[in-house]
This record gives structure tokens, sequence and C-alpha cells, in this order.
């Protein structure tokens, strides 16, 4: 027998990367809800700005992941504002592509600052909270490339097999406490982050709103693992099952092992530059048929696009 929807209004809701892509359509469903959200963001201006756009209520505040006090103060402020936290959503995170052994070594620290570290502090804090409550929701957001690495992205794949396998033993850990954990797991999201991108046969390019939904749905009736969309967890989950050279067989069939490594450059140059680390980030060749950026005006992104400032804290993962 199906189970209730859990209500989601009046519920508190952090979200780091809030400000747009994944982070900001997931504020704006749960608004939709009747929720109290919070946005964190490292750009005061443009998170300010998101959450006087996204409205009923929601507070936009300074954040930067990658710093302890910083992360502890958003926690804090979201709580003397709107109440204690229910729910938070680890969603910050940066993409940067290139061969790993011509990786520069400021691109991997960066990425497994904003990526893990950043999602690992999150975590602690947010549970320090809920546990003694014995509610709350954590939410982390990987993606599919943490449960196969995928070439050309592989400091990438790296953070998101860490956050995937932190919010498991996570969930053993706090097995019967009655705070629920989830880590979402989305395909390539229709961002800045994605563009240049090859598109793998079969693979579908999805929303930040179709993430979103995800999210929405999996805190209303509680579920840990969130494939987005739904049909890809098959997939992984038979992967699981076949032999290693059969798995890379199929990658090579299906094209999946170009995704990232096929990426064109010249469609990723300005979410690089922006990162502030294009530099330092080895040339990737251009590929054909790219997944197209949305448009700037207006429109949320996934992961982590906008200026160095607001990159070296993450986006939306």
């Amino acid at each position: 027998m199906a189970r209730e929807p859990r209500s989601l209004a009046g519920k508190v809701v952090a979200i780091t990367g809030g400000a747009r892509g994944i982070g900001r359509a997931t504020a704006v469903a749960l608004v939709r809800r009747g929720a109290k959200v919070a946005i964190g963001d490292l750009d005061p201006a443009l998170t300010d700005q998101a959450a006087k756009e996204i409205g009923a209520g929601t507070i936009g505040l300074p954040l930067d992941v990658t710093d302890r006090t910083s992360f502890e103060a958003f926690l804090d402020a979201v709580e003397q504002r709107l109440g204690p936290l229910d729910v938070l959503v680890n969603n910050a995170g940066i993409m940067l592509l290139g061969s790993f052994t011509d990786e520069d070594d400021a691109v991997t620290d960066r990425q497994i600052d904003i990526n893990l570290r950043g999602v690992a502090t999150g975590s602690k804090l947010a549970l320090r909270r809920f546990l003694p409550r014995r509610s709350g929701h954590l939410v982390n957001v990987a993606s599919t490339a943490g449960k196969s690495g995928i070439p050309g992205g592989a400091t990438y794949s790296a953070t998101k097999f860490a956050v995937v396998g932190l919010t498991e033993a996570i969930r053993a850990e706090i097995r019967g406490s009655g705070v629920e954990t989830s880590v979402v797991m989305p395909v390539p999201v229709r961002t800045r982050l994605a563009a240049g991108l090859q598109k793998g046969r079969g693979v579908a390019v999805v929303e930040p709103e179709d993430v979103a939904a995800e999210i929405v749905d999996a805190l209303e009736q509680p579920r840990h693992d969130v494939f987005v969309p739904r049909s890809i967890g098959r997939t992984v989950r038979a992967a699981a099952l076949l032999p290693r050279g059969a798995t890379e067989a199929v990658g090579r069939l299906m094209k999946t092992d170009r995704v990232l490594a096929g990426a064109d450059s010249g469609a990723r140059a300005a979410y690089e530059r922006e990162a502030g680390l294009a530099a330092a980030a080895p040339a990737l060749p251009p590929a054909p048929e790219p997944i197209a950026a949305p448009e700037a005006a207006g429109e949320p992104e996934h992961e982590h696009e906008t200026s160095d400032e607001t990159l070296r804290a993450g986006g939306d993962a």
C-alpha cells in the first residue's frame, strides 16, 4: 500500500548553490509546496536577486561551502530567520574537464574542495542539528558519474563517487535515528556546465526542473537513491552485474565514454573561464553535436556558472 506523501508545508529547507540551476529550480518547486526556503551562494547580489524572484518569503544568504565558518553561519542564519532546519540540500559543485595526467593541481583541488569537502562539511553540520531532534532530511546532489567513472572528468567522477559513498555510509550510521538521507544522481543537466558535452546514444539530457521534481518527490516519499531520470537507475544496476570488459564495451558502443572526454573546448570556454581556471585546465578537443547551453537571460542552470568568485564556492551540482 502506497504511503501518504509527507507534507512539506512549513518545512525549513536550506539549499547550497541555490541562486541558479538545480538549486534554484528546487527552491521554486519547494515554495510551491509551502516550504520555507533559504538559498545560499557566494555572490550576495545574485543570491538576493534569485530569492526575490523566487518569492514566497525565500531568503538569500551568502555562503562559501569551502569555508566551515561560512557554512555554519549560513545554517545559523537560516534557523534564526526561518526556524529549526528540516532539510539541507547540498547542491553546490563544479565540473572542469580534461586529461587527468595533464590536470593542474589547482583544478583538482578546486573540485575536491567544493564537490566533496563542501558536501562533507554541510552534511556534518546539518546532522548535528537533525540527530538531537530525531528528524530531518539530508539530500546530497551527486551524479551518475558517481556510479561509473567517466573519461575526461576523472576528478569530477571521483568527487561524485565520494559523495555517493559518503551518503551511503551516513545512512548506515544513522539508521533508526529518524533522519532521512537521499543521494541524487542525474545524467547531464541542460546548463552551462553541460555546454559542449557529446551526446551519448540513448542518454537523455534533463532539465534542472526534472531534477528538482525528483528531489521534492524524495522528500515527500523518502528514498535514498534518486536517479534522474528514474530509468537510468535500472541501467546502472544492470551494468553493475556485467563483467568490466562488457561494461566498457557497451560504453564505447553507446559513446558514453566520449560524453566528457570528447567535449568541445570552444563551447565550454566561457564556463571554464568563469571558473577562473581556464589557463590551468588542459585543452579539450572539439566534438560534434554538443549539448546546447540554455539562454543566459533568466535561465536557471545546473551546477556552476557565473563569475570566478561564485564558482569558488560552487553553483549547483
